[in-house]
């Protein structure tokens, strides 16, 4: 995708104070001195077998792009492509779990579009609205920075570990409600204490999109792989061989732009381009609102640690030890 947009006209207006230029996770229009509306829109296959938790997750995933600037959500529109010989309450299934979800953001659904797709498919176009002075960028972290992510990593292996039937029914509760899960507090938090850059960790993986806040900052990110919360059994789902493709495209693509320590294990490294699905946030936070952030993360159900720290730009965009 990205040398596709290489070869498009880059959109110039002034009004448009985030764009595709930075590969920020929505695109942020000025509507007035003070306010701008943020746009995102995503949409996937199913990750999960009951229609409803797929309807939730792929709510959430869509809503979070919203978060992750700083912004709340207003309006969603539903997209979908359905089977035609497909039961019809199915999509009524998943249709509820995104409304649901969407109302549980605070935000309403105001339509949406569907065509007969010989792959079932659902996601949504969000819109919200943000400060004009309190949008949080992909590309704006500083050397100092702390960083943080509010949601374990290893959502990609877990539900490969479910497709190919050798994840057990803890686990796989436990990643649904977690994919379920929305990023409104850590976004909140992140805006109220100042954070300087934040992102979510998507279909690139930590290291993926670590690596856009790292390059669009002319920073390195130094992470420390210990202090990285993980789903559970995540390193023997993939042990066994749970992994996707996405995860081997992230690798093949991040080669030259990481050093991993060459004490961690496959497995471990399998982890980091681990393609994510509905992920939590990854914020620079200066020192002087991390520990604030943290004790009221805490307080408001949001168990989160530090997970490296941003330095100096160096050979290699991110370090992982």
């Amino acid at each position: 995708m990205a040398e596709v947009l290489k070869g498009l006209p880059r959109e110039i207006n002034p009004d448009l104070l985030v764009g595709t230029n930075t590969a920020d996770d929505a695109g942020v229009f000025r509507i007035n001195d003070r306010q701008a509306l943020v746009q995102t829109v995503d949409f996937f296959p199913p990750i999960v077998d009951d229609p409803y938790c797929f309807g939730q997750i792929a709510a959430a995933n869509a809503l979070s792009d919203i978060y992750a600037m700083g912004g709340k959500p207003l309006t969603a529109l539903n997209i979908v492509g359905f089977p035609a010989r497909m039961p019809r309450e199915i999509l009524g299934r998943i249709l509820r779990g995104g409304a649901d979800k969407v109302r549980e953001a605070g935000a309403v659904i105001a339509g949406g579009h569907s065509i007969v797709d010989k792959e079932l498919k659902y996601g949504l176009a969000c819109t919200g609205m943000v400060d004009v002075d309190k949008i949080i960028r992909n590309d704006k972290a500083v050397i100092g920075d702390r960083l943080f992510l509010t949601k374990p990593l290893g959502t990609g292996i877990v539900t490969t570990a479910i497709k190919q039937k050798k994840a057990t029914p803890e686990d796989t509760d436990h990643v649904i409600n977690r994919m379920s899960e929305l990023n409104r507090v850590g976004s909140e938090l992140m805006v109220k204490f100042g954070a300087h850059a934040a992102t979510d960790v998507t279909g690139y993986g930590i290291l993926g999109h670590g690596f856009e806040m790292a390059v669009g900052s002319e920073v390195s990110l130094h992470i420390y792989y210990d202090r990285l919360p993980l789903l559970p059994n995540v390193l023997k789902y993939a042990e066994a061989g749970a992994l996707t493709g996405g995860a081997e495209a992230n690798r093949e693509y991040l080669q030259t732009a990481v050093k991993i320590s060459s004490l961690l294990s496959k497995a471990q490294t399998d982890v980091l381009f681990d393609a994510q699905t509905s992920g939590g946030l990854l914020i620079a936070m200066p020192d002087t609102g991390a520990d604030s952030f943290v004790e009221e993360a805490g307080e408001r159900g949001l168990t989160i640690e530090q997970i490296g720290i941003v330095e100096q730009k160096g050979q290699f965009a991110i370090i992982v030890d």
